[in-house]
Order: structure tokens, then C-alpha cells, then sequence
């Protein structure tokens, strides 16, 4: 068969789970589902996929197999009954968790007898497919590099590393940053809103300004990574008189602080700890536990 037609289970049919399976089909890539509620297979297997009706014949019917189910117990419970056909085959784990449950599920396929790789999707369902958004990998680059011609139909496939818990610290800490992002904007938004701007007005202003942010994190990411952080754009002691203004302005409007006051907290923890005259960057100084002697 065509290398870029490989055969594909998908075992979980959520939302999730089915936009895998009908990007697979629209890409050509024989495609068995199985779900323990059968109706969701309905729409994907009218589009050409094979309805199996256990997991085991589900793992049986392709060299790789693509769980995406609710949590690491659930995978659990529908694949161990199913860990005798994983031998010789593949399981790329698309299940949400922690990178010590991926490090466990390593372990877990390796006592099988198969190979493993742990991922995590960065988009809704409605993104599967587009080669636009990243889905992470981490784990056997040679087992990766082995089935990037097929994950390439759900996304950009990037690999992080051998560590197969990379792929769930990324997912935490990319959803960490965008549920701060999404939140500062919504307090922005409410803070101009209260003077009656419509959120459309300012939202076009504040992705633009999101994009010099983006080059502000490429400077500061040099300077984490050489723990010297000189303030020669703006220091922690010019952000702090800064967010002052920001909260003065928002608690005058009614306008929820914590945020901005949980900000400025760390900047003052940073100013406390010697880093007032440095880049904002010296944050991740308090923000990370202490060197070890």
C-alpha cells in the first residue's frame, strides 16, 4: 500500500476523535473506528470507514492505531483487554494527561510489545486536518519519523523529543499561556468596554499588539536561557509603575483586578529579589523553584 495510504485505527469517537477519523478519510488513509457508543460511528462509517466491534479487532486492523478518549483510565480500560494485538504494531496516544502518565503508558505498550508515541492536539476539532495547526509528538523519533506521512493528514506534526512526556508538558504550558492571553484581552476588552468601545473595535488593535509581544518573548528567551536579564527596554521597576496604571484605571470602571494584581505581585516579588532593574524576563527567577546547590 501507498505509504501516505497507510491504514488507521481510530479508537474514540468525540468530537475529537471523529474529526481525526474523517481527516484520515478525506486523505485517502483506510480508516477502522471503534466506540463504545457505535451511533457516533454512523457519519464516518457512510464516508467509508470500517465499524469494528471490539477494540481488539479495531487494533487488529491497522499497523497504527490513534486513541483519543476521555482520560489515561479510560484508555486503560478500553485497550488492555486489547494489549495482546498491539504487538508489533503502533499507538499514538492522543489522549489529554500528564507527562507522568505518558511516561507509565511507555512502559505500559513497551511490556506489549509495541511502539508508542504521546501527542497532544493544539486545536478544536474544527482545525483537524489543517495543515496550519500544530499537533506535538514525543517519544521514538525513529517511530515518528516512521508514521509522519500518515499524522501529517491531522496536522503539522512536530517532534519534540525522545522524553515521551514532552508532548503533555508543551500541551500544559501552551494552554497555560493561552489561557492568559485570552483572559488579559478579555480584561482589556472590558476595560475599554466600559467606556462603550465595542469589543470588534479593539480586538484588531490588540492582536496587532500581540504580535510585538511575540517579538519581545524571542528577545527574552535568550536571556532565560543565559539567567542575564539587562533591562535596556524596559525594567521590572518600570513595569510595575506602569501596571499601576492599569489596575487605578480598571478598578475606577468596576473592572475585576486579580489578574493585574496577581501580575504585579510577581513583578514586586522580582523587584524584591534584586531583579527591579532588569527586563521583565528576570521574572521566571520567581517564578521557578530555586537552584539546587
Amino acid at each position: 500500500m501507498n505509504a501516505e495510504h497507510r491504514a488507521v485505527t481510530v479508537i474514540g469517537l468525540g468530537s475529537m476523535g471523529s474529526a481525526l477519523a474523517a481527516a484520515l478519510l478525506d486523505r485517502g488513509h483506510p480508516t477502522t473506528v471503534w466506540n463504545r457508543s457505535s451511533d457516533k460511528a454512523r457519519p464516518l462509517v457512510d464516508r467509508g470507514a470500517h465499524l469494528a466491534a471490539t477494540p481488539q479487532e479495531a487494533v487488529a486492523a491497522s499497523p497504527l492505531t490513534i486513541a483519543c478518549v476521555l482520560d489515561y483510565e479510560a484508555l486503560h480500560t478500553v485497550l488492555d483487554p486489547a494489549a495482546g494485538d498491539l504487538a508489533g504494531r503502533t499507538l499514538v496516544n492522543l489522549t489529554s494527561g500528564s507527562p507522568e502518565q505518558a511516561h507509565e503508558a511507555v512502559k505500559w505498550a513497551g511490556s506489549h510489545g509495541a511502539d508508542y508515541l504521546d501527542g497532544a492536539i493544539m486545536t478544536t476539532p474544527p482545525g483537524v486536518g489543517d495543515p496550519a495547526m500544530m499537533f506535538l509528538y514525543s517519544g521514538s523519533q525513529q517511530v515518528f519519523e516512521a508514521h509522519r506521512p500518515t499524522l501529517t493528514a491531522l496536522g503539522d506534526p512536530l517532534y519534540l523529543g525522545t522524553d515521551p512526556g514532552l508532548a503533555s508538558l508543551y500541551d500544559a504550558a501552551l494552554l497555560g499561556l493561552m489561557w492568559s492571553t485570552m483572559t488579559g484581552w478579555l480584561h482589556g476588552t472590558a476595560l475599554v468596554g466600559a467606556e462603550g468601545t465595542p469589543a470588534t473595535d479593539f480586538t484588531p488593535v490588540a492582536t496587532r499588539w500581540l504580535t510585538a509581544v511575540a517579538g519581545f518573548l524571542t528577545t527574552y528567551a535568550p536571556q532565560v536561557d543565559a539567567g542575564r536579564y539587562p533591562g535596556d527596554d524596559a525594567t521590572v521597576d518600570v513595569q510595575i509603575a506602569a501596571i499601576d496604571h492599569l489596575i487605578h484605571a480598571a478598578a475606577a470602571r468596576g473592572i475585576d483586578n486579580a489578574l493585574p494584581e496577581l501580575l504585579k505581585a510577581a513583578m514586586e516579588k522580582a523587584g524584591a529579589a534584586g531583579h527591579g532593574q532588569d527586563s521583565y524576563a528576570s521574572l521566571i527567577e520567581v517564578l521557578r523553584p530555586p537552584a539546587r546547590d
